[in-house]
């Protein structure tokens, strides 16, 4: 039976700059019905080839910190360096999702990396859906394999997929132009 109220949701939504975040932040208890809503993303063979790291705000300043030793490190500008930190110095609530692929003769890896693209969409609609503000942002350090190995512990095959902030919005999400679905679109009959 279709779900209106949901198609609405799904046609109108829309994230809110991380910025216009601020506490109160989500709870264990008020995100663990997100990330289990997002873990119910397609995972063909069941692998489960994505993880979460969830970053609370006592970790924002060390992560902070460390996107300007890295970024001094990579010979970005200041404002890189100062744009990349003020996405920790400025949350207060953050869920890393991990691509972390699983060896296996049937799923291509590509596959397993759609599932945790999948993975940070259903996030971000999860945290949306329940009232949060949420935006998906990620930038040059989540590329960085020194800043992602010592901020977020992660392992020399995994990748960054998304990182979700959550927490409460301040103002109304700017509207931005949306596709031309006559000219992205293909209808093929035969």
């Amino acid at each position: 039976m279709p779900d209106a109220d949901v198609m609405k949701f799904l046609q109108t939504r829309r994230s809110h700059p991380a910025r216009s975040l601020f506490a109160p932040w989500p709870g264990r208890d008020d995100l663990e019905p997100l990330l289990v809503a997002a873990a119910r993303s397609p995972d063909h063979g069941k692998l489960e080839p994505w993880r979460f790291v969830v970053l609370q705000q006592g970790a924002m300043a060390r992560l902070a910190a460390l996107v300007r030793e890295r970024g001094a490190a990579l010979g970005h500008d200041q404002a890189a360096q100062d744009k990349a930190a003020s996405l920790y110095e400025n949350s207060g609530l953050a869920v890393v999702v991990v691509s972390s692929p699983v060896a296996s003769a049937k799923i291509p890896v590509i596959e397993q990396t759609y599932s945790a693209g999948a993975v940070s969409l259903a996030l971000l609609n999860a945290a949306l859906a329940a009232g949060w503000g949420a935006n998906w942002i990620s930038g040059w350090a989540s590329h960085d394999r020194g800043f992602v190995e010592a901020g977020f512990g992660l392992s020399g095959h995994e990748h960054v997929a998304g990182i979700i902030h959550i927490g409460t919005a301040t103002a109304v999400p700017p509207e931005r132009p949306r596709p031309d679905m006559a000219r992205i679109t293909s209808w093929l009959r035969d």
